[in-house]
């Protein structure tokens, strides 16, 4: 049975956190890393939300909005 949708409320802090499949090392490379960076840059011009720090590491990133 799926979960339920998430209840986001305006005006709070979310920290978010992804990870590569297998938890492979994927983000080694600078083009791998920028890719992501223009993703986030993407959604947040589309959303409109605030980013307030972002740690990309080699196998998954940290995201504080």
């Amino acid at each position: 049975m799926p979960r339920q949708p998430r209840q986001l409320k305006p005006n709070y802090c979310y920290h978010v956190t992804t990870r590569c499949n297998n938890r492979d090392f994927r983000l080694t490379r600078v083009e791998c890393k920028e890719v992501l960076l223009y993703a986030i840059e993407r959604c947040q011009a589309k959303y409109g939300f605030k980013l307030y720090a972002l740690c990309i590491m080699s196998n998954h990133d940290r995201i504080q909005n």
